[in-house]
């Protein structure tokens, strides 16, 4: 069986616990796993998660 993990934020406008500058966003982090009768198996453990991470890759491509 093959599951999707997404955890996820989002911030609505008008949120007055939080600043104005992160109104309507929304960040998600997803993993693909497949699970099997013996475990499971991370199919996006390769995928960059930290935000140096994810910055490098986005710098890549400009």
């Amino acid at each position: 069986m093959a599951l999707t993990n997404e955890p996820g934020i989002y911030i609505q406008a008008g949120n007055s616990n939080v600043d104005e500058r992160w109104w309507n966003i929304g960040i998600r982090i997803e993993d693909d796993v497949v699970v099997t009768k013996d475990g499971h198996e991370v199919l996006t453990n390769q995928v960059p998660k930290e935000i140096t991470q994810i910055e490098a890759l986005m710098a890549e491509s400009r």
